[in-house]
């Protein structure tokens, strides 16, 4: 028999984290990653095998995995039901289906002895299940929303800073070639100075992954007492998106209090060529042959012909 294990903190009421309800599944290991420090010091030991080997934890008996992690069998049904399952099978069963997804954030981390060839998958894989778990809970009415705003736009105005400044500023690039003023400020203060002066014309798409960043918010309120319709691209229910007329939450396997926000910068932009291209669609047919003559002649100017006159893609000049 094995003896009583130490615990750390109170004691864990069943569900009282309550994961199983609430949680996806190709969300799940990172979930429980992110759990440990709410958990019974024995729990932990549970949870680390279970991040550690999830391809072996679905196939295991509650035996296996308590022998595994050094501790009872009913620690291992603790650790299932603290989490909000009503045992071990569908615990298993949840993981399962996670893992059939795709890889998730805790089985994509980087580590030191990791070679080039495991980088390279890691990250393709981890890339792939995120942004797939982003457009299955992408919310479509508020793209709909978005895409009829931003056709009657006379002024786009991007709002980011970090690493969403370099979204707002590949948006602006995108934008601008629809024949709609548009500008991205990468300074705080000129990113206040210019939603002060926006309108009611003036559709503002405020970039966010948290939703916290003080400037951003700051602007935001400027812009919307002006009576400018706020959009705003975030990561989940937040102060941004409760300023704003339209939130479109772009829900990724990632924290950016501990990851580095490379897969919400990813889908951001990926929000960003939905948006463009849908706006552009809308704009009808005459929009669409100005935009296929210009991109004509940019084509003919970054080949370096400028003695060669540009065409309209039908031979004419």
């Amino acid at each position: 028999m094995k003896p009583a294990e130490q615990t750390t903190g109170e004691a864990q009421q069943p569900g009282e984290l309550g994961l199983g309800s609430e949680i996806g599944p190709s969300a799940l290991l990172d979930a429980v990653s992110k759990s440990f420090g709410r958990l019974r010091e024995s729990e932990q030991k549970v949870a680390r095998v279970v991040v550690a080997a999830p391809d072996w934890v679905i196939h295991a008996t509650v035996a296996d995995v308590a022998r595994r992690s050094g501790v009872s069998e009913p620690t291992v049904m603790r650790f299932c039901t603290a989490l909000g399952f009503s045992g071990f099978r569908s615990f298993q069963l949840l993981l399962a289906q996670g893992l059939a997804l795709g890889v998730p954030a805790t089985q994509s981390v980087i580590t030191p002895a990791d070679s080039v060839a495991q980088i390279v998958s890691k990250i393709f894989a981890y890339s792939v299940t995120s942004l797939d778990h982003a457009r299955r809970v992408l919310r479509l009415e508020a793209i709909e929303a978005a895409v009829s705003a931003l056709s009657s736009a006379h002024e786009i105005l991007f709002l980011g800073l970090g690493t969403s400044g370099v979204v707002a500023q590949d948006a602006q690039q995108r934008f601008f070639l629809f024949d709609v003023p548009c500008s991205a400020p990468v300074d705080a203060h000129l990113q206040f100075m210019a939603a002060s002066l926006a309108g009611p014309d003036t559709r503002v798409i405020a970039i966010s992954h948290t939703g916290r960043t003080l400037g951003i918010l700051d602007s935001v309120k400027a812009a919307r007492a002006n009576g400018a319709k706020i959009i705003a691209i975030t990561g989940c229910e937040n102060r941004l998106s409760e300023l704003a007329d339209i939130a479109i939450i772009v829900e990724t396997l990632e924290n950016t209090d501990f990851y580095t926000p490379t897969i919400s910068r990813l889908a951001h932009l990926v929000i960003i060529d939905i948006l463009a291209t849908a706006v552009v669609v809308r704009r009808g047919p005459d929009k669409i042959e100005k935009l296929r003559r210009m991109k004509a002649q940019l084509a003919v100017f970054a080949r370096g012909d400028s003695h060669t006159p540009p065409t309209d893609g039908r031979g004419q000049a």
